[in-house]
C-alpha cells in the first residue's frame, strides 16, 4: 500500500471511530459543549472523551515528574474496578493524592492510608497524573497535611452504595446537546435528592481528593465532594468537557504506567 493509501485508510478509520464514539455517546449519555464560531472556524460540537492512553497524544513519565498535590487516577484488573469503569464509561476507577517524597494518600476499603508510589505502580494496571495549575506551594502543603491527618479514617461505604443509582440516573442529564447550565442543574438536582447532605467523617477515593483540596482552600469545584467520581476528575482535564459547571481544569502530567486493555480498538495499521 502506498503512503497516501495508508493515510487515507487511517483517515477513514478515524472518521468511523469518531462516528462510533458519537453514537455510543448518544446512547449512554455524555456531556457536550458547543464551541463558539471564530473567523476561521464554524461552531463545533465537542463531546466528552474517555480516551486515555499515551497513544492519544500523551506520554509516559517517571515518578520524578510528580509534584505534591498531584492527582493520580488509576485502574486495576479486578471485577470491582471493571464494574466502576463500565458504570461511569471511563477507563479509571480510583483516585489518589501524591504527597511528595514518593508517598501517596488514598481512601480504600480499609480506610484512609498511605502507600509508596512504587507500591501503587506495582499494583495498578494504569496510573495517570493530573495537576491543578493554580495550586500554590502553600496550598499543596496544606493538601498533604490534611490528607495525613485523616489516616485511619473509615471508608465511606454508605456513600458508595448511594452513588450507584445516582451514577445511572445522572445519565439522563448528560445526553449530547444539553446546554451546560441545564446539565449542571440536572445533575445537582439528582445528587441532592439521592445523596443528601455531605458527611466529613468518612471518605471514598474521589471524595477524599476533592475534600483535601477544599480543606486547603483550593476547591476544584463548588459541589459536594461525594458527588464526584474518578471519571468526573478525568473529565475535568484541560480540553475535555466537564459534567459540572465551574470546575477548575486539571493539566495532564503524564502516564506513570499504562497497560493496554485485553480487548481494545486501535487505529494502528
Amino acid at each position: 500500500m502506498t503512503r497516501g493509501g495508508r493515510r487515507s485508510s487511517r483517515s477513514r478509520r478515524a472518521r468511523w471511530a469518531g462516528l462510533l464514539g458519537a453514537l455510543a455517546c448518544a446512547l449512554v449519555g455524555c456531556a457536550s459543549q458547543v464551541e463558539a464560531p471564530t473567523p476561521d472556524a464554524p461552531p463545533r460540537l465537542r463531546l466528552q472523551s474517555s480516551a486515555l492512553a499515551p497513544g492519544n497524544g500523551g506520554e509516559l513519565v517517571a515518578a520524578s515528574a510528580l509534584a505534591p498535590g498531584d492527582i493520580l487516577l488509576s485502574s486495576v484488573g479486578t471485577l470491582q474496578s471493571l464494574g466502576i469503569q463500565l458504570a461511569t464509561f471511563a477507563p479509571v476507577s480510583h483516585a489518589l493524592l501524591y504527597l511528595g517524597e514518593g508517598r501517596v494518600a488514598e481512601a480504600v476499603s480499609e480506610g484512609v492510608g498511605v502507600r509508596s508510589i512504587g507500591q501503587v505502580l506495582d499494583s495498578e494496571a494504569m496510573v495517570v497524573a493530573f495537576r491543578d495549575p493554580q495550586l500554590t506551594p502553600a496550598q499543596a502543603d496544606a493538601v498533604g497535611r490534611w490528607a495525613l491527618a485523616q489516616v485511619g479514617t473509615r471508608y465511606n461505604t454508605v456513600g458508595v452504595v448511594l452513588s450507584a443509582p445516582f451514577v445511572v440516573n445522572r445519565r439522563l442529564c448528560e445526553v449530547p446537546l444539553v446546554p451546560g447550565p441545564l446539565r449542571d442543574a440536572c445533575v445537582r438536582g439528582f445528587a441532592t435528592v439521592q445523596l443528601g447532605a455531605s458527611s466529613d467523617d468518612r471518605f471514598f477515593c474521589s471524595q477524599f481528593v476533592l475534600e483535601a483540596y477544599r480543606q486547603a482552600g483550593a476547591p476544584l469545584s463548588d459541589v459536594d465532594p461525594r458527588w464526584v467520581s474518578p471519571a468526573d476528575l478525568l473529565h475535568m482535564r484541560e480540553g475535555d468537557v466537564a459534567t459540572l459547571v465551574g470546575t477548575r481544569p486539571l493539566r495532564y502530567v503524564g502516564h506513570l504506567k499504562y497497560t493496554a486493555p485485553t480487548v481494545a480498538m486501535s487505529d494502528a495499521p
